[in-house]
């Protein structure tokens, strides 16, 4: 057993390294601007630290009173807070703080294909872009669910076309919109898509939006519309924690509707005193406080200025590699700017993420452009990529 010297030698190293390194992690979607600095003192001086508790019961289940050692006020605050972001009404909403981005989706495509299996006594076809987020092929093969992969544009976004050749008039359809996509950042057509679906009357469908990242920043800027349901209707939403919010360990949140809830398996679970139609039995309790705290903390000014600053540094950067004769691309309200990839050094110490793409000259990488992600460590990226030119 290692002494505690050597146990606090070795963290310290590690804590070094990570300090170090966050400032110029620039090939992922992660907030390294921490709004929890204040959570942090308030929590190792209440004790709350040093208990066990976990949100085991439906947020939104007056009859779970009885459960002590949650969060679940926090939680049903969180919902209610982010639910009209995205057009959801308050008094008609149901959702939960979910461990990932990937919980979300999991979520999205279990609420979706039982409302529809109830609906209609069939089980869907789910329907993804190929540029989507890995997790919905991962999730559908999880549940067991019927899959039609769509070829997607070279910006990211699912062909409407090719959607149409390949949706089955016999079955329910489950859309999963991707809102960007995992690497350049491509936005589905949902009014193009549904342009596609209403010409098959006959099809009930669902639709998910994965918006892990975007659907952070989209609600304060002039996109917003884009991940509104009273505009472009959707019957579900998932939305990462731990990227635009800055959570410091996986967390998001799926909001849906309280008609799809109750027509859900409600598998009462007598000695939570509820229905308990979420998949996890168990949840965290820490999660809902970190969002709570934040959402307080943080202005709407505050989030318009975080937002609007994303997408302004990624127009500059992709002129800035333009003007260089370094091929980029950026989509609309994206902050995600792809480019021909560069050098395995600079890959590796910006950690780059890599994709490749025939139709734009093979190789390329990204970089997504977070709160932490400033013109000054731009800058010095483009100085690595000229002098390796």
């Amino acid at each position: 057993m290692m002494d505690d010297f050597a146990i606090e030698a070795r963290l310290d190293e590690f804590a070094g390294e990570t300090v170090m390194k966050k400032r110029i992690g620039f090939g992922y979607p992660i907030n390294q601007e921490s709004r929890l600095v204040s959570f942090y003192k308030w929590l190792w001086g209440s004790g709350v630290n040093l208990a066990m508790t976990d949100n085991a019961g439906d947020p939104f289940d007056m009859e779970t009173e009885h459960l002590i050692l949650n969060t679940l006020e926090y939680e049903r605050e969180v919902i209610e807070f982010f639910g009209p972001l995205y057009g959801f009404e308050v008094d008609k909403l149901w959702g939960i703080v979910t461990f990932s981005g990937t919980d979300g989706n999991n979520h999205g495509l279990y609420f979706g294909s039982k409302y529809l299996e109830k609906k209609t006594g069939k089980k869907p076809v789910v329907y993804v872009s190929e540029a989507a987020h890995y997790s919905s092929m991962r999730l559908t093969d999880l549940q067991n669910l019927d899959m039609r992969l769509i070829p997607a544009d070279v910006h990211g976004r699912m062909i409407p076309e090719e959607l149409n050749k390949v949706l089955a008039d016999d079955r329910p359809a489950l859309m999963v919109f991707a809102l960007g996509t995992t690497f350049k950042g491509g936005i589905d057509d949902m009014d193009a898509i549904n342009a596609v679906l209403a010409g098959h009357p006959s099809i009930e469908v669902y639709r998910h939006v994965d918006a892990a990242l975007f659907g952070g920043y989209i609600p304060h800027t002039r996109y917003r519309d884009m991940l509104n349901r009273k505009v472009h209707p959707f019957d579900s939403i998932a939305v990462s924690g731990h990227k635009f919010f800055g959570m410091d360990e996986p967390a998001g949140f799926f909001i849906t509707t309280r008609e799809i809830k109750e027509n859900q398996n409600p598998f009462a679970v007598p000695y939570l005193n509820g229905s308990m139609p979420m998949i996890n039995c168990l949840r965290s309790a820490m999660s809902p406080l970190k969002l709570w705290w934040i959402i307080k903390h943080t202005s709407e000014e505050d989030f318009v200025r975080q937002s609007t600053g994303m997408l302004e540094r990624a127009q500059w950067l992709k002129e800035e590699l333009t003007q260089m004769g370094w091929p980029a691309w950026l989509e609309s309200a994206s902050n995600t700017v792809y480019f021909k990839r560069p050098s395995k050094e600079i890959v590796t110490k910006y950690a780059l993420a890599p994709d490749h793409d025939d139709r734009l000259g093979g190789d390329l990488s990204h970089i997504v452009i977070m709160q932490h992600v400033t013109k000054e460590r731009l800058q010095g990226f483009l100085d690595d990529i000229k002098d390796h030119m």
